[in-house]
């Protein structure tokens, strides 16, 4: 094992950034180029089928099949045209990414000739096994029917290989035989619809020309990067996406160089790479940079529509792990990769706009649109304030585990960062009638109305240490982990934000059927109420500290850190009333969904628990007994030639060998019979809490002696591919 280290770590050293062909012109000129975006289907299509579909993206009408067969034949013209051969729904099933299952576009006549073939129905409909995805117990394993259809507010895309063949992929939902949701895209896709009615319906109140609201999302994904030999020379990256053992390098992240920095020559050509793959795509990335920790990078995009943003989140994590290849590395989007050093998350960036193109967080100079923005920044907040431990369901994951509350990340304590002159004004707009802010460095707004305070125009500071930040003109979610599907959080902010939305707008004209034209001070009457109400969610302080947990708890917050504890609040009556009253998730479909949550963490921590018991004793404890042996030769020569004194040091490391090797031993054991207790337990939700206590708890312990160990055995022995060797790329 020693050998395969050196092999790889001479093998990494050895890299040359890979020559990436630049295309020539624009980028206007080739983005988007391989997706059957709006102009191609303008081109392509008659007016009325391109009017069907518009209308489909803009309103959701149905395509009927005749319109259907049409846009069928001008997507395969276009995909054959561009070098596809095959087609495929790409959907999102429970399993945290996406799938695909390829047909090719030909088929075979009675006569036995060849013929190309993609009619309607195979675009609208297809029918993967639903058996064979995970369903919560929704599918029996006889019950293997399920449907994926296409989802046209989401553009299809050619996907090529390294052959230079091309799929088409067309987005799709997927539902089972039943008609129950067993995807991540449709629940957000109908989160979207109900935020959209709600929104709306509270937007006409500044501005009677809105028609339609639709969320926006940009991702900041956080990856980290490894040589591909390194890789494959950890069995524990190979197999849980994170190292379970790994002394920490003597320089790891302490002096802050590598954030922002020079970009390292390979790792900047494979950005470049998947860059120019990602605009092809219609995937707007447009920041790149060095993260805070060795080897880790952020892509960050521009702002979408929620539904395409999330579709483009999960095409530009396979995309990157397709292109890492070519460029030697594999990315790990675990949460936590490396101990001692910060782990990756999934900034989403989270907003609201108009039809009319107003952005409905963005603070305004004018008197109506400043009111406007106060009332979905409150609203918002006492959504959030209310639904707190449903959003930390949200986040809930073994690899996010590691990260919330852990020093480097957002606690697991949810609670939102307004700034301070923001939180000035939310508290003067509480307490007092008529209130003036100083002019600070930036523009203030006037508002223009007696009983509401001047707001600040960005004027905020960030704070990286809060879950739930308000940055100027939106609010980002840090706390989302970065192996996470988008679309999981962004289901449970839209559903609480609109059911939020729907009771103000029940109160609004409660109240104003009795103050009738006295408009603002009616807004004015509720907002009031719900600051104070929802104000102990504001928090800007360290959300790392432990003042803050103290704090918190006497605030009545909750702080779940266990991933099966966060979990039981998709359960809560209240949290399932919302989903079935916004239209959607059904009550079996939530409790299919909390299972298998519970099924996938189960499963992650015992993996993880296998493959610290292989390494552990095949390869650590047998190294360190082989090297304790050529130590016990060694005291034993010393001895016979009289030097007593200069032997003690090397039966001292002798005896700590001996006693680390033992303590592995043992508790290696106590584990493997832990998780045997585990693996008896019928019941999913105690054999998760079993995992994540009585089997998990012998992770840390182990550990600490490997990691020892890493320190005593000989370097030239030591089997393991080291942190330093991993963490910093040549």
């Amino acid at each position: 094992m020693a050998r395969l280290r050196f092999k790889a770590v001479e093998e990494a050293q050895s890299r040359q950034p890979v020559k990436v062909e630049i295309p020539t012109g624009k980028v206007t000129e080739y983005f988007s180029s391989n997706t059957f975006n709006d102009e191609v289907m303008r081109a392509m299509l008659s007016p009325e089928a391109y009017m069907k579909v518009t209308n489909a993206i803009k309103a959701g009408d149905k395509i009927d099949r005749e319109i259907a067969d049409e846009v069928a034949s001008a997507m395969k013209a276009w995909a054959v045209s561009r070098g596809a051969t095959h087609y495929t729904h790409w959907f999102q099933p429970l399993t945290g990414g996406s799938a695909e299952k390829h047909d090719a576009f030909f088929d075979i006549t009675m006569e036995g000739k060849a013929i190309e073939k993609f009619k309607g129905s195979a675009l609208v409909q297809q029918e993967p096994d639903a058996s064979s995805f995970p369903s919560g117990g929704i599918r029996a394993t006889f019950e293997a029917r399920g449907y994926t259809a296409w989802d046209p507010t989401s553009p299809a895309f050619i996907m090529f290989n390294d052959a230079g063949t091309g799929t088409l992929c067309i987005p799709s939902v997927f539902v089972s035989y039943t008609g129950e949701l067993l995807d991540s895209k449709t629940p957000l896709l109908k989160s979207l619809s109900a935020l959209d009615k709600a929104a709306t319906e509270v937007a006409i109140i500044f501005d009677r020309h809105v028609e339609k609201v639709s969320a926006t999302l940009g991702a900041e994904q956080e990856y980290f990067l490894v040589d591909k030999a390194l890789f494959n020379a950890r069995p524990d990256l190979i197999m849980a996406g994170r190292t379970v053992f790994g002394h920490n390098p003597a320089k790891g992240q302490q002096l802050e160089d590598h954030y922002f920095g020079s970009i390292p020559p390979r790792v900047n050509a494979f950005m470049v790479d998947f860059e120019f793959e990602a605009m092809r795509l219609g995937i707007p990335v447009r920041t790149r940079h060095n993260e805070v920790a060795p080897a880790q990078f952020e892509v960050a995009p521009t702002f979408e529509e929620v539904n395409l943003a999330c579709d483009h989140n999960i095409l530009l994590m396979d995309l990157m792990r397709k292109i890492a290849k070519r460029h030697n590395f594999e990315v790990l989007f675990h949460e936590k990769p490396f101990a001692g050093i910060n782990g990756s998350g999934k900034h989403n960036n989270w907003s609201m706009g108009t039809d009319t193109g107003v952005n409905l967080l963005g603070p305004s100079t004018k008197p109506k649109e400043s009111l406007r923005f106060v009332t979905f920044l409150v609203n918002v907040m006492k959504a959030v304030h209310d639904n707190a431990d449903l959003l930390r369901a949200s986040i809930a994951s073994a690899g996010n585990e590691h990260r919330l509350g852990a020093n480097e990340a957002p606690p697991a304590i949810i609670s939102i960062f307004m700034g301070a002159q923001l939180t000035k004004v939310l508290e003067d707009l509480e307490n007092k009638e008529i209130v003036s802010i100083d002019k600070g460095e930036n523009a203030y707004i006037k508002l223009g109305l007696n009983r509401l305070p001047s707001i600040l125009l960005d004027n905020t500071d960030r704070n990286r240490t809060s879950p739930f930040a308000f940055t100027g003109n939106k609010f980002e979610y840090r706390a989302v982990g970065s192996s996470a599907n988008s679309s999981q959080p962004m289901i449970a902010l839209n559903t609480i934000v609109a059911n939020q939305l729907i009771k103000f707008r029940e109160e609004y004209d409660a109240e104003m059927a009795v103050h009738e034209g006295k408009k603002e001070e009616v807004i004015v009457k509720i907002l009031k109420k719900y600051i104070k109400e929802s104000k102990r969610i504001l928090f800007e302080g360290n959300g790392y500290s432990d003042e803050w947990a103290e704090e918190a708890a006497r605030r009545g917050l909750s702080n779940v850190a266990s991933t099966p504890e966060a979990l039981k609040a998709y359960l809560r009556k209240d949290f399932i009333e919302i989903f079935e009253k916004m239209g959607v998730l059904t009550e079996r479909e939530i409790h299919a969904r909390y299972e298998i949550e519970l099924e996938n963490y189960t499963k992650k921590i015992q993996i993880e628990s296998r493959v610290i018991g292989d390494l552990a004793m095949n390869h650590v404890v047998s190294t360190a007994i082989k090297y304790q042996a050529s130590l016990v030769q060694t005291a034993k020569s010393l001895r016979e030639m009289g030097l007593e004194k200069e032997a003690e040091p090397v039966i001292s490391i002798i005896r700590e060998i001996s006693e680390r090797v033992a303590e592995i031993t043992k508790l290696t054991d106590a584990m493997t019979e832990a998780r045997k207790k585990a693996n008896a337990i019928d019941d999913v939700e105690e054999r998760a809490k079993l995992y994540g206590t009585e089997v998990k708890d012998f992770f840390d312990s182990i550990r600490y002696h490997v990691d020892k160990l890493e320190l005593i055995i000989d370097d030239e022995d030591w089997p393991l591919v080291k942190y330093r060797e991993m963490l910093y790329i040549r």
